[in-house]
């Protein structure tokens, strides 16, 4: 063991001749344990938030989506639609159009966006989790066409999907220069019945209502066009490969997004409020620290004579640095690793037992807190506690030398 370690190390474990010194340097150990403690515990629940929301999004959102870079529409009759169905790990490959639309049942109304998928949406398996009703995605029986409102939709529509009689009328805007003296003569509009409707995320549920896509193709005037082709991938595909494979597969003409890519607003407001918690704690860890710099001082005045021994000795004023920089890097690092540990055995028993509830009587996606521990939290954590309890040290130890 290096000398400087070794007499920090003992006097860190030593008791001192004024009892307050003792006192100070437990609360310091204390104070950083709880501000490590926090910081691992929130990010954590952070991680375990930022989890069901992106569950909840990705059962609906396609593995790779394909738009246009230039224009809204895709030209289906020069699109290589086979050639994407051919490429290892894509499961199903589904023309999509989106438009906005209004929507009418009865006497209420509301603003959304329609959305015309293909019929090889009811063979997704994973798309059955959010659905509603009768449980089961269907846009079409062979017989009848379907629409799947989104959960907040139906509500405002006051659409009940256990009703035999549930429909709801969607109006989209005719194309070419149309007359806004009235709504019939300005919109195309057609009617469909309503027997599911699905739940993801609100501001998805809210405004979202899906079709068949011939049906809205017709509706809009479509002849062979698409927004946007959608991509579903097999459970074990390599997303990031077969992203590749099909940006080969289509040229510079088209964007490719992943599922990240496509939900980057909310992704991006989730993980600024993650790090904008990181900071608050972090500023409260550095409020914490002044406890180190109080013991330090604490502790260089009455070892004193112990630095004039040293000197004595032949020791040089780098040395005699270096102890007492080691002692407040002890004193961080002690305190961060207790908290640390009591922090990821809580999270741990959090994210296998759920012990802690949201509460009974309410309808929640999740019964407990959702939390997730990542490795990287805790080694951000463990070198922002070393960072901010070694600098602190530092400007001590060298303002007193």
């Amino acid at each position: 063991m290096r000398l400087p370690l070794f007499i920090a190390n003992r006097y860190l474990l030593a008791k001192k001749s004024h009892n307050l010194i003792n006192i100070i340097t437990w609360i310091s150990i204390i104070g950083i344990s709880v501000a490590s403690f926090a910081l691992i515990v929130v990010l954590s629940a952070f991680n375990g938030l930022e989890q069901v929301i992106a569950s909840l999004n990705n059962r609906l959102t396609p593995d790779l989506q394909i738009t246009p870079t230039m224009g809204k529409t895709i030209d289906l009759t020069a699109f290589p639609l086979g050639q994407l169905k051919d490429v290892q790990g894509v499961e199903c490959v589904v023309p999509t159009i989106t438009d906005d639309a209004l929507f009418r049942s009865d006497e209420k109304q509301h603003i959304g966006q329609v959305k015309g998928v293909g019929l090889e949406y009811q063979q997704i398996e994973r798309l059955d989790e959010v659905m509603f009703g009768d449980g089961v995605m269907t846009l079409s029986d062979g017989v009848h066409d379907f629409a799947i409102p989104g959960s907040g939709v139906a509500w405002r529509l006051g659409i009940n999907p256990y009703s035999p009689y549930a429909t709801v009328c969607i109006y989209v805007p005719k194309r070419g220069n149309a007359s806004q003296m009235s709504l019939e003569s300005s919109f195309n509009s057609g009617v469909l019945n309503v027997q599911s409707t699905f739940a993801t995320e609100q501001e998805v549920d809210e405004k979202m209502v899906l079709v068949p896509f011939e049906w809205l193709a017709d509706l809009l005037e479509y002849d062979d066009k698409a927004s946007a082709v959608e991509l579903f991938l097999s459970p074990k595909a390599d997303a990031g490969k077969v992203k590749k494979e099909v940006k080969a597969q289509v040229g510079d003409g088209f964007v490719v997004k992943d599922q990240q890519e496509q939900m980057a607003t909310l992704y991006k407001i989730m993980r600024s409020e993650k790090w904008a918690v990181y900071v608050i704690l972090t500023f409260i860890l550095v409020l914490a620290t002044f406890n180190v710099v109080g013991s330090l001082s604490m502790l260089m005045i009455e070892k004193r004579k112990d630095t004039e021994v040293l000197k004595a000795l032949g020791t040089d004023k780098r040395l005699i640095q270096r102890i007492f920089l080691n002692e407040g890097l002890l004193i961080a690092v002690a305190g961060g690793i207790i908290g640390l540990l009591l922090g990821i055995v809580l999270v741990l028993l959090q994210q296998w037992f759920g012990f802690v509830k949201f509460g009974t009587g309410g309808n929640y996606v999740v019964d407990a807190y959702p939390v997730l521990l990542k490795l990287k939290d805790i080694l951000l954590i463990f070198v922002t506690i070393v960072v901010v309890g070694g600098s602190s040290a530092w400007l001590t130890v060298r303002k007193y030398f």
